[in-house]
């Protein structure tokens, strides 16, 4: 007999099921997957870890496939909008039926163990993959790359798109620690790939002593982006005047430079330059630079770190605009706020900042303090909760100007209710 009957039910349990949100590592659900018999499953996996560009490269990859004729299914987290997100076959996600009779036979295999909610939710994206019959399927890290239960499964093609400074409290607090969990997705004799230009000396040396055959992009691949089309190459092989990639940013040559050299490292992944250019221009991802027109434009964009702040910032320099220029900012406390404010300097006429609730929760006091310790000059307006503070920028915003939401998923995802 099943626990319960809703989505919203489960969820509201796994989260009180663990006393740990966050505890990395992988044998509780290696455990799992070979109890429910999901341990070597008959798709073909290509995993994506990485700081910055894994939701992207998925979008890429997932589209790609599809325009190959794969049947494809996705794992991506956090969740925007609605926990069903989280798990797409050929682009659709996945029902609350699924997800609740998945989670039904988890809870059964499992007996006496206890698992954690993001536990839960990558079993059931492998279970019901599984279920579905896919032919490919992108699995996207939730934290770090060793010790996520993603990296239960072996990838038939691991993909790091970045090695940046985020989750120090997990991952360590530089470049090369947060470089050799990430290599941890990699495997012996499996094709790896590095959208990272100037890797950590730590990721490939872990490719090296583990024999993965590692490819890094602007040594073993790389992209020439011309007016109006862009080249990619990789050894002796090339595709030429490909179109324009539909996400948004200069940052996206690289991801996408990235996804191809992955795909066409391994047989049962490769594409045809047909699918390559159908899924450029298909991609699709919510919230990384999403411009919603209008009088006053909004800009959403989920970037909660500094290279994402740095990212952000070039992409709003790259797209100005005629009026003033406001920030709505919502931040987690374990999150670098001053390293994102800096990144953002002279991007903004005034920002507005909104508390976020929650034991990661910062308040709009405590957010200010940080932002002028480093911008001391920058006009600023405090309020309780984000929706206060997009409120406010609304009222003060005039035709020409631009709203521009940041700081974490769920800062964007209040305003996107709201929209």
């Amino acid at each position: 007999m099943t626990r319960f009957n809703t989505l919203e039910e489960w969820l509201s349990w796994q989260e009180q099921l663990y006393p740990n949100v966050i505890d990395l590592g992988l044998h509780r659900v290696q455990a799992l997957l070979q109890a429910l018999d999901l341990g070597q499953p008959a798709f073909s996996i290509l995993t994506v870890g990485g700081t910055n560009g894994k939701g992207s490269s998925v979008s890429f990859a997932e589209a790609m496939l599809r325009a190959a004729g794969h049947k494809v299914g996705a794992y991506v987290s956090p969740h925007l909008l609605r926990y069903n997100e989280r798990v797409r076959v050929d682009g659709e996600d996945v029902s609350d039926a699924e997800f609740c009779e998945s989670f039904a036979r988890i809870d059964e295999a499992r007996g006496e163990l206890r698992v954690t909610y993001f536990e839960f939710g990558t079993l059931a994206a492998i279970d019901i993959l599984t279920r579905r019959g896919v032919s490919a399927a992108v699995l996207e890290v939730g934290l770090g790359g060793r010790l996520d239960a993603v990296n239960a499964l072996d990838a038939d093609v691991a993909l790091v798109s970045s090695v940046g400074l985020d989750h120090q409290e997990w991952l360590g607090d530089d470049r090369e620690s947060i470089g050799r969990e990430k290599a941890g997705i990699f495997r012996k004799a499996r094709p790896a790939i590095c959208g990272d230009r100037v890797p950590p000396a730590s990721l490939l040396e872990h490719a090296a002593g583990i024999g993965a055959p590692l490819r890094v992009l602007g040594r073993d691949f790389d992209r020439r982006v011309h007016s109006e089309t862009w080249s990619w190459k990789g050894g002796a092989l090339e595709f030429d005047g490909l179109p324009l990639p539909a996400l948004p940013g200069h940052i996206q040559y690289d991801n996408a430079a990235t996804v191809i050299a992955a795909l066409q490292s391994h047989p049962r992944l490769a594409v045809p330059e047909a699918a390559i250019r159908r899924g450029l221009v298909e991609a699709r991802i919510p919230a990384r630079f999403q411009r919603m027109p209008g009088p006053v434009e909004r800009v959403f964009d989920v970037g909660h770190n500094p290279d994402a702040a740095r990212v952000l910032a070039e992409n709003l320099r790259a797209f100005p605009v005629q009026g003033r220029s406001f920030a709505i900012l919502g931040m987690f406390k374990d999150k670098a706020a001053e390293e994102v404010a800096r990144a953002l300097k002279g991007c903004f006429d005034h920002w507005y900042l909104g508390g976020l609730e929650g034991p990661r929760g910062q308040t709009a006091a405590a957010l200010a303090a940080r932002v002028k310790s480093v911008l001391p000059d920058t006009e600023l307006t405090e309020s309780s909760s984000v929706a206060g503070a997009y409120a406010a920028a609304m009222s003060a915003a005039r035709s020409g100007d631009r709203v521009v939401v940041f700081g974490s998923f769920q800062t964007v995802a209040s305003i996107l209710k709201l929209s």
